[in-house]
């Protein structure tokens, strides 16, 4: 009779948070474009590439056609001229002989995080106080920076971010990923600050200024970190300054993933996540309404277990589906509404599994993961 009442409830309580989050996603003006007089402070973007795919010359380009009444530079950084992306950038300035850009190869990279020793050099090429700092796979819209720096208006704002869909999941893995990050990521981050404010950043594409930057050390301080876009927030909401999310939403292109590759992927994230906010990521398992429900009904396979199982595997797929499509902007991915349960159910395996070690794959390399987030090589 104990053991019941505990699934039942635990089931019930799931279904309650998934009708929270999914309520406060929807409250959220997702893609609302700015309709105040423009705010346009002289911008520098830092882009640090590695590689390159058939997507990469799109989203690098959506950059440097933006539609801004400021000046913007752009500043590409490459670890070597060997890299296949420096001929993509050197296309593209040539295309664009107008615009305020350049590649920087850096002459050495230091620390775990690559990406950000490339950020701590390009960074001493700024000329603006207003900072975007994007990953090379982000394509934006034309007035993604018109919209993204308005907040910066308001001084007591120390850095904008904005969600991010997963644009082109053209594999079977990648289209579980999908779930995870168009449907479940964003509107999680909404639930999280109905309860308080934001205390973090999406790693995307970030907006703050230099002096809040320097306020924290600069990226010399990150340049061991895994969660470089985390630990960037976090320090900057620490001293007192907000973190705003913008409406506007970003695109990520990938390379085609296969199953290992997601699976690492997503265990890479949970792991980061789970050694950034432990007490939260251990609960965040009560809110996996396929799981609860199910445990539910196979520990006591009854008419009301079963009732109430079917109503709420229904009610996560049909919120799932939704949210993709506020997010992407597309019709509801119909045919993947078996992939939000599997996904459900692989990430319990993922939730175990981020507390059973602490070995992550990233760029190609194996690391060790610190409890204070930082990297190690073994």
């Amino acid at each position: 009779m104990l053991l019941n009442r505990i699934l039942g409830s635990l089931a019930v309580l799931s279904l309650a948070l998934m009708l929270w989050q999914w309520l406060v996603s929807r409250r959220f003006p997702l893609h609302r474009r700015l309709s105040a007089t423009p705010f346009t402070p002289g911008v520098t973007l830092l882009k640090p590439l590695k590689g390159c795919d058939a997507t990469t010359e799109n989203c690098l380009r959506s950059w440097l056609v933006q539609e801004y009444l400021g000046p913007v530079q752009v500043v590409f950084a490459v670890a070597s001229e060997a890299d296949p992306v420096c001929a993509v950038v050197r296309n593209l300035l040539a295309q664009l002989p107008l615009v305020d850009a350049q590649m920087l190869v850096c002459g050495s990279l230091f620390g775990a995080n690559l990406k950000v020793s490339k950020l701590l050099q390009a960074e001493a090429l700024a000329k603006h106080e207003v900072l975007v700092i994007s990953d090379a796979d982000v394509k934006v819209p034309p007035d993604f920076l018109a919209n993204t720096v308005a907040p910066l208006r308001d001084a007591g704002i120390g850095l904008v971010n904005c969600f991010y869909s997963l644009a082109n999941p053209t594999t079977l893995p990648m289209r579980w990923e999908a779930v995870a990050v168009n449907a479940d990521f964003w509107s999680q981050v909404l639930q999280s600050q109905s309860l308080r404010p934001l205390d973090f950043a999406l790693g995307a594409v970030m907006v703050t200024r230099r002096q809040n930057l320097k306020e924290i050390g600069g990226f010399a301080g990150l340049v061991d970190c895994l969660a470089d876009d985390y630990q960037l927030g976090n320090r900057i909401a620490r001293l007192g300054n907000r973190i705003a999310i913008s409406p506007i939403v970003v695109e990520c292109w990938s390379e085609p993933m296969d199953w290992a590759a997601v699976w690492n992927h997503q265990l890479r994230w949970a792991r980061t996540i789970r050694v950034c906010q432990p007490v939260p990521y251990f609960f965040s398992i009560l809110s996996n309404l396929t799981l609860w429900p199910l445990v539910w009904l196979a520990a006591y396979p009854r008419k009301l277990e079963a009732i109430f199982c079917c109503v709420c595997l229904v009610v996560r797929v049909f919120a799932a589906l939704d949210l993709s499509s506020r997010l992407t902007r597309k019709a509801p991915p119909w045919r993947d509404a078996w992939l939000v349960l599997m996904k459900d159910l692989l990430q319990a395996g993922i939730w175990a599994l981020a507390f059973l070690g602490n070995k992550i794959e990233w760029r190609g390399e194996r690391m060790r993961l610190r409890r204070d987030g930082t990297l190690v090589k073994p």
